[in-house]
């Protein structure tokens, strides 16, 4: 990017676009004072209109930032897993998959920030973000000014005020985690390591995983992982778990057809291998 700079604002000025009003700014460049940081980050914008996200991501990039856009709430997970962001922006009206399973699916397995931009301005809607795992909510319309100073405190809040934090107990942190054979879960983190490399995994498998890690000695029946990891009643719904017991196993096994870490009980259920 040559040379750090920043930019500072001269004037405003206000556009209206597809029902949303947007501040914008001339800017002139100055060279950073010794101790200032320039300010970059990787986000990912999950937004349906074209308009809205191809603005904020124009002009988040005069700020700094590289943006991946996204329109829908299966491909937004899809992509969540293929990079490493530092911060998502979240639309709640998405096709398909909706805006608040997205946000709990995202939290599940990552503590990344989560900044809500949504046209559901209504004190419930606010209050499920946040209880679901938001880390702010800023309503349509919105100023790009704003929306700019939120993205970089939340940033700042996830990592320069939570590294003294980090670095004060790494020792409790070591005790947290889970270990089987060549596996390291990480529960804090939402992160799991075999050989030290890192397994994406979704937010489900994740659960799953964890849940067998953290009673090694435990048979689970498939009805008894249903309701703990999906939070729901089992109605003899065997493909659901099928499908992402399999899934699991070819993440995280040397040979899935013959597994070490998730053992089948026939008849029975599951438990974690004697490693």
């Amino acid at each position: 990017m040559g040379k750090a700079s920043l930019l500072n604002l001269s004037f405003s000025l206000t556009v209206k676009e597809n029902g949303a009003h947007f501040q914008f700014g001339a800017f002139t460049e100055r060279k950073l004072e010794e101790g200032e940081n320039a300010v970059e980050g990787n986000l990912l914008i999950i937004e349906d209109d074209a308009g809205i996200s191809g603005m904020v991501a124009d002009y988040m990039a005069k700020e700094g930032y590289r943006s991946t856009v996204v329109r829908e709430g299966d491909r937004a997970l899809e992509q969540f897993e293929a990079d490493r962001y530092d911060l998502v922006l979240l639309d709640l009206m998405l096709p398909g998959r909706g805006g608040m399973d997205v946000l709990q699916q995202i939290r599940a397995v990552s503590r990344v920030p989560i900044l809500i931009v949504s046209a559901k301005d209504n004190e419930v809607e606010k209050a499920l973000g946040l209880r679901f795992g938001a880390d702010d909510y800023i309503a349509k319309p919105f100023s790009l000014i704003e929306l700019s100073a939120r993205i970089e405190a939340s940033i700042r809040r996830a990592t320069q005020y939570s590294a003294p934090e980090a670095q004060a107990a790494p020792r409790a942190q070591e005790n947290r985690l889970l270990k089987a054979g060549d596996l390291i879960v990480d529960p804090d983190s939402f992160s799991v390591r075999k050989n030290g490399e890192e397994v994406r995994l979704t937010a489900k498998e994740f659960q799953i995983l964890k849940l067998m890690m953290q009673h090694p000695s435990r048979v689970y029946t498939k009805a008894m992982l249903y309701e703990q990891v999906w939070n729901e009643e089992y109605y003899n719904d065997d493909n659901a778990i099928n499908v992402h017991m399999r899934r699991l196993r070819e993440k995280i096994e040397d040979d899935p057809s013959n597994p070490r870490y998730l053992i089948t009980l026939w008849g029975i259920g599951y438990r974690l291998g004697e490693l």
